[in-house]
């Protein structure tokens, strides 16, 4: 069976038990602070499953495509070094929100695999939850119990708490786990050690194929387990890992699934895959990074500086490393690569077709720009690792590693990777108390010398702005600031019509006036969601009665700059797409300015056409 075959007959055989077959969430998550991208199939349905909102069926099945990069999931340094890490995957699964449990899962799941697959039965094991007595808790004799039906005693095997009990996170739904492995060993091996013993213990034919979640309690505040009132059934199986099985490979990157992306990738540097380790590795890491690239694009997330867009570029930066160093690209390449990509995986994923003129555009502009950093940096590199072994050393300076980071954009683990191939480490000590200085020069720049807040009268501050721009006030507490040398006085009123600088849109200015005085307020800003008047003087009568006026000149060009923001963000997606992102902004009085996600440099005619 193809790959496509495969994703296939997994959706199609749930199909036929009554589930909805979903599509797939989008991999990068805009709307979930706790995640930067979908790591598990069970993301999309979190809402569901924590009670937020109904199911839209109570049976589901889909495959999901998932980022794993960091944390005790994967090491993207272990990606292409060997057969089975990913950066990207696909996780086929099939959801039951408090309709089916344990029974349905187990049997439909040996249905599909021995029956469908023809998977041969002797080589499949299934582990249980052992049970946890601090916590109260029996092994779960239930699901072992469905597994005597197809399984001999010997291929069901007793799991920890670490491996076989689910949890979501230190509170919510949890439940015990089974999870199916597979013996993909030659016979002569089997004979001479069961697969029993090498269950979970990392060897890499003896993998876990498919992991059927059983949530059943809720895991409560001071750690106690309460049952929950719908139980869930969440699975989730390995889509790469299956391929291999099914397509009778040792390695993932030998199935269809790469093959033909690591063809074209030999086809345009001049190489065979198998023939020479090191190009092998290069080839397995830009088939795999390829692939996460293109997704994350298609899912609106532009490689950038921060966050998300970070991970992104850093793997785009490690694929053009590998392609550069080992392949010989000294050009632009991997976007080359994206049709065959797009002809692979485009009818499961249209998002891939829809999408590639735009990625093709993203991942070229990328390359060339990290092509020019990457030759300067290794030929910097070469002369600083030349210069450490003449002094007798294996050991690179941690600050000429900082200057390649600061300089031109190297991060860390791209230097330590390219020592590591010459037989060299970085001082990473040195490195990072370089990274705390700079951290410091900045905080010193913007350091803030604050005196005590003098009360005058207690209270708390009403905002009036929404329907008056002058209002009676009274001053509840003032104190004195320093900054840069500048010595200015932080009021707040118990009444203010004065906006405090928030949404990109900087405060009201205008006065304070008393019938002794007139105090000019330069600007307004928020501190902890109080609206804060900054002045230059402190008024000589605090307790007199105020009238706070707001410079309704001001206010209005900031209003209309305002609106214009959101006129030019539509503007902006008009003419250079929909992947356009704010970034952020600035609204003043006289000008406004507006940061957004692109590319590439925006050309002459498109500001124009956006003006």
């Amino acid at each position: 069976m193809t790959a496509n075959e495969i994703r296939d007959s997994f959706v199609k055989f749930f199909e036929s038990k009554g589930h909805l077959i979903v599509p797939s969430a989008p991999m990068v998550i805009k709307d979930d602070p706790t995640l930067m991208f979908t790591n598990a199939g069970m993301n999309q349905f979190k809402d569901i499953i924590l009670g937020n909102r109904p199911a839209t069926s109570k049976r589901c099945t889909d495959s999901q495509k998932c980022l794993r990069v960091s944390g005790k999931h994967n090491d993207l340094e272990e990606v292409g070094h060997d057969t089975y890490h990913h950066t990207m995957f696909e996780m086929l699964g099939n959801w039951s929100f408090g309709d089916y449990f344990k029974k349905e899962a187990i049997e439909w799941a040996w249905e599909y695999l021995v029956d469908v697959l023809k998977i041969d039965k002797s080589n499949l094991y299934a582990t249980v939850f052992e049970g946890s007595p601090e916590e109260g808790l029996e092994r779960d004799n239930e699901a072992a119990s469905y597994w005597e039906k197809f399984l001999p005693a010997d291929h069901i095997i007793n799991g920890n708490k670490h491996d076989n009990f689910w949890e979501m996170g230190a509170t919510g739904p949890c439940g015990p786990c089974s999870e199916i492995h597979i013996d993909l060993r030659p016979e002569e091996e089997k004979a001479k050690v069961p697969g029993r013993e090498l269950v979970n213990k990392d060897n890499p034919l003896v993998i876990e194929i498919w992991n059927l979640v059983f949530m059943q309690y809720n895991r409560k505040a001071d750690q106690t387990l309460e049952p929950l009132p719908a139980k869930v059934i969440d699975t989730g199986m390995g889509f790469e890992r299956l391929c291999a099985v099914m397509q009778g490979k040792r390695s993932n990157y030998d199935t269809d699934v790469f093959q033909p992306i690591i063809k074209v990738i030999g086809d345009l540097s001049d190489c065979r895959y198998g023939e020479d380790a090191k190009k092998d590795v290069a080839m397995r890491v830009v088939a795999d990074h390829l692939r996460t690239i293109a997704f994350s694009i298609a899912d609106g997330q532009l490689p950038g500086n921060a966050k998300a867009g970070y991970v992104i570029r850093r793997i785009l930066r490690r694929a053009v490393r590998y392609a550069y160093t080992f392949l010989g690209q000294k050009e632009a390449f991997m976007y080359k690569l994206l049709p065959v990509l797009v002809q692979e995986m485009g009818k499961s994923y249209p998002e891939l077709e829809a999408q590639k003129v735009l990625i093709s555009k993203v991942m070229k502009e990328e390359e060339d720009s990290f092509l020019r950093t990457l030759e300067t940096g290794i030929r910097l590199l070469d002369r600083v690792m030349a210069e450490t072994r003449a002094s007798g050393k294996t050991v690179i300076d941690g600050v000429e590693a900082f200057t390649l980071f600061d300089t031109y954009g190297f991060p860390l683990d791209l230097t330590e990777l390219i020592c590591r191939e010459n037989g060299m480490t970085v001082d990473e000590e040195t490195f990072h108390a370089e990274m705390q200085k700079q951290k410091e020069r900045a905080r010193n720049a913007a350091a803030v010398e604050t005196g005590d807040w003098v009360v005058v009268k207690e209270g708390e501050t009403e905002f009036k702005g929404w329907d008056y721009t002058e209002h009676e006030c009274h001053i509840l507490r003032y104190r004195k600031v320093t900054q840069k040398k500048q010595t200015f006085y932080q009021i707040v009123l118990d009444y203010t019509p004065f906006y405090a600088e928030m949404g990109g849109q900087v405060g009201d200015r205008g006065v304070l006036c008393s019938e002794h005085e007139t105090i000019e307020i330069v600007d307004t800003k928020r501190e902890n969601n109080l609206p804060v008047h900054i002045a230059k003087t402190l008024p000589e009568h605090p307790e007199a009665d105020f009238m706070a006026c707001v410079d309704t000149d001001l206010r209005a060009a900031s209003e209309a700059n305002h609106t214009c923001t959101h006129l030019l963000d539509q503007a902006l997606r008009t003419v250079l797409g929909e992947h356009v992102e704010q970034k952020g902004s600035l609204v003043t009085p006289e000008y406004l300015r507006f940061d957004f996600s692109h590319f590439q440099k925006v050309t002459d005619e498109q500001l124009r056409e956006v003006e």
